[in-house]
């Protein structure tokens, strides 16, 4: 069977894969595009798995407002040059609506959504076989309020939401507070929010602090715990 460039055309727009993978996965398909679909999935299998131990350390971040709901989401590949591109972009676009639309708990139900021929852990798969480089989901967060605010930093390389629990607030303010959340990277949202083991941690280095400058050693928990406070 002859296959013409519309042919190519078309597999390559169902499945992002390259023209000569495409050519190639029609002509060993004689023509069905289901199996050839099937011959690029694997393809992409074979080639996620021989990369599978290398560092992941670029990528894509983003966020997006859905109502009440916001989301972010990080899907991570080797370079630079490949988190720039287009069709890896969109990819992490179309993931980020898909777990916005179902309002995914987590990571793990996202990567169980369907998209295109299988689900959405195996596009990533078949992107990474496209591309030559390991790619890999690497975090998603969910939040829900009655307003609710994305911020992006130029570059998608960092992405932050905030959910606020009173309505109409005004959206700029709400951003602004997402902003702050990127350049500050708080731990939490309150005192009583802080993680019982980093205050363990921080009373530790306050104590030592005090022991080091000479402190009565009747007085180090009292001097750690007014320096904790301020830690706040």
């Amino acid at each position: 069977m002859a296959i013409t460039m519309a042919d190519i055309t078309h597999l390559r727009k169902m499945t992002g894969a390259g023209m000569m993978d495409c050519k190639n996965a029609l002509t060993e398909s004689e023509g069905d595009f289901d199996k050839a679909i099937e011959i690029i999935r694997k393809k992409g299998q074979a080639v996620a798995a021989k990369r599978s131990d290398r560092d992941a350390s670029e990528g894509c971040v983003l966020g997006k407002v859905e109502g009440k709901y916001a989301a972010i989401i990080a899907l991570k590949c080797e370079t630079d040059f490949v988190a720039k591109n287009a069709d890896f972009i969109a990819l992490t676009t179309e993931i980020l609506d898909l777990a916005l639309a179902n309002k995914c708990a987590d990571i793990e139900a996202v990567k169980t959504l369907p998209l295109g021929k299988g689900t959405v852990a195996d596009a990533v798969t078949d992107r990474s076989g496209i591309t030559g480089e390991k790619m890999e989901l690497d975090g998603y967060f969910f939040v829900e309020g009655e307003t609710v605010a994305v911020y992006i930093h130029p570059g998608n390389k960092l992405a932050t939401i905030v959910a606020l629990n009173q309505a109409g607030v005004d959206t700029l303010v709400a951003r602004e507070v997402a902003m702050q959340v990127a350049a500050m990277n708080p731990i939490a949202v309150d005192p009583t929010s802080v993680p019982a083991d980093v205050l363990v941690r921080e009373k530790e280095i306050a104590a030592d602090k005090a022991r080091q400058e000479g402190k009565p050693e009747n007085m180090i928990d009292k001097i750690a715990e007014g320096r904790i406070g301020k830690f706040y």
